[in-house]
C-alpha cells in the first residue's frame, strides 16, 4: 500500500444511498409512537407526584404551626406557674406582716411602746 494524497472522505458522499424522506417520516412516527405513551405515562406520574409533594408541604406547614402554637401555649403556661409562685410568696409576706402587726399591737395594748 502507497501513500496516496486523496483525502479519506473522498468518494464518501458518493457511496451515501438517497435518503428517502417518506421512510425517514415513518421511521419517525415508529420511534415517536413507540416511546410517546410511556413519556405521557411517566409525564402523567410526574404530575401526579408534584401535586403530592405539594400537599405534603401545605400539611406539613399546618403541623409546623400547630407545634408553634403548642410551644406558645407551653410558655404561657409557665408564666402563670410563675405568677402564682409570686402570688403564693406576696401572701406569705402579707400574712407575715398581718402576724407583725398583731404583735406589735398587742404589744402597745399592754403598754410597751415601740
Amino acid at each position: 500500500l502507497g501513500h496516496s494524497d486523496a483525502s479519506p472522505d473522498e468518494g464518501v458522499v458518493e457511496d451515501l444511498p438517497l435518503i428517502d424522506e417518506k421512510a425517514v417520516e415513518q421511521l419517525t412516527e415508529g420511534l415517536i409512537s413507540h416511546y410517546l405513551p410511556d413519556l405521557q405515562r411517566s409525564k402523567s406520574a410526574l404530575q401526579e407526584l408534584t401535586q403530592n409533594q405539594v400537599v405534603l408541604l401545605e400539611t406539613l406547614e399546618q403541623e409546623i404551626s400547630k407545634f408553634k402554637e403548642c410551644n406558645s401555649i407551653l410558655e404561657i403556661n409557665a408564666l402563670f406557674s410563675e405568677a402564682k409562685h409570686y402570688h403564693n410568696k406576696l401572701v406569705n409576706i402579707r400574712n407575715e406582716m398581718m402576724l407583725i402587726h398583731e404583735k406589735t399591737s398587742k404589744l402597745k395594748v399592754s403598754g410597751i411602746n415601740i
